[in-house]
């Protein structure tokens, strides 16, 4: 224990003499971070939230292999609800993430960005990292080591979850060494533990004495996150390190005073999703606007990709509202800055947003999670991060579009 203290504190000290290096030689900010994050993933958790010895209920595992940031959140809220209706430990995966000139899948570890002494207030958890350096040998050895699947999963063997099969389920897998010796499809098994007995019929087909690990192909849970699970974004929150580059990166580049923070959602393939609006009462995110039995309205375009009109208006209403002096941009592929500056140039509000093809959407979030107020995309689970954050703090948010102008209508 006392080892594993001064390695903490030593890596703290090294990352501080890091950032004071990286400052003085005005490392861009991306090149920064990723510097950085080597030293935070040397960081032993030694305090409290990570238990050693083996949890007699179980543990819940999964590989988050669907989508990227947003989807994954999603999903890791209605996993870490799952858990606690089975009364398993949660074992925190990795966040999977596709990282600009870089091939395939990395696996960035969980409390590289997110406070697992925070989430462990709501449940037991510990990180994939700590469960296979200290509990899976005995846990989970292999040749006991079971894939669970809703039914079977296309690939090479038949009959089987195929769990390794395709990016990014192999390279995740392989992270941590795991092959598996047999499937195991649970189908029709509910992952809702809320309005269905589902944690005891799950107890009581699969216990803990004779299956300790339930290892999920994919999540254990909806998307978009079921309602339910919502609330669980109150255990979700940034880390020091991202709290602290935030706070410092808005005291540097923005003036004093309130500001506005927006996401447009834009690039070529946000395009071809939103041609899907007219075909469905929901699409990916919309529930949080709209209502999960659309009560709040229906999918429109304007919702998906707002016009510019749409845009510059709700913008100016924003700013009057919280007598912001600047608006910070998070943008895939179009930050609008010339239009925005024409446009709003009589407000007297600066512009601001990272470095093009250089900026951190870690970054971008714990940014708009601080902001006076927020718009964000209805349909976007990147905004739907934001919004439930801000929601967890009482802070006021709106979204493109929404709600829906009276004399608005589709053309047939």
């Amino acid at each position: 224990m006392l080892q594993c203290l001064i390695l903490v504190f030593l890596s703290i000290v090294l990352i501080y003499l890091i950032a004071d290096f990286l400052k003085m030689i005005r490392v861009p900010g991306l090149v920064g971070v990723y510097l950085l994050l080597p030293v935070l993933y040397i960081l032993p958790v030694c305090v409290g939230t990570q238990d050693s010895n083996p949890d007699p209920q179980g543990y819940v595992m999964y590989c988050p292999c669907m989508g990227r940031f947003g989807n994954q959140a999603d999903h890791f809220l209605g996993s870490l609800g799952f858990a606690k209706g089975l009364d398993r430990t949660l074992v925190l995966p990795p966040w999977i993430e596709y990282q600009t000139g870089r091939r395939g899948s990395v696996m960035v570890p969980f409390d590289s960005y997110f406070n697992i002494t925070k989430v462990s207030e709501f449940h037991r958890v510990v990180t994939m990292e700590y469960f296979f350096d200290h509990l899976a040998g005995s846990v989970w050895p292999p040749g006991e080591r079971i894939s669970f699947c809703y039914g079977e999963r296309r690939g090479p063997i038949e009959q089987s979850c195929n769990a390794k099969d395709g990016n990014p389920f192999g390279p995740f897998w392989d992270t941590y060494n795991v092959s598996f010796d047999r499937s195991e499809m649970y189908g029709p098994l509910s992952y809702d533990v809320y309005h269905q007995d589902a944690g005891t019929v799950w107890n009581r087909n699969y216990p803990p004495e004779k299956f300790p690990v339930l290892a999920f192909t994919g999540a254990p849970a909806s998307f978009p996150v079921q309602l339910d699970n919502v609330k669980l974004q109150e255990f979700v929150v940034f880390n020091e390190f991202w709290r602290g580059l935030a706070e410092n990166w808005v005291k540097r580049n923005l003036p004093k005073g309130p500001f506005v923070g927006i996401h447009l959602r834009n690039g070529m393939d946000w395009d071809k999703a939103c041609e899907h609006i007219s075909s469905s009462n929901h699409l990916f995110s919309s529930p949080q606007c709209l209502g999960y039995r659309n009560e709040n309205g229906e999918l429109y375009q304007e919702l998906c990709i707002p016009s510019d009109s749409t845009i510059v208006k709700q913008i100016k209403k924003a700013v009057k509202k919280v007598g912001a002096v600047a608006i910070f941009i998070a943008s895939d592929n179009d930050f609008m800055v010339r239009l925005l500056s024409e446009k709003l140039k009589n407000l007297g509000v600066s512009l601001h947003h990272q470095d093009e093809g250089d900026s951190i959407p870690h970054l971008d979030l714990a940014i708009l999670s601080r902001s006076n107020f927020f718009i964000g995309n209805c349909i976007s689970s990147f905004s739907a991060f934001v919004k439930r954050s801000r929601d967890v703090e009482g802070l006021p948010s709106g979204f493109w579009g929404y709600p829906r102008p009276r004399n608005t209508h589709d053309e047939l």
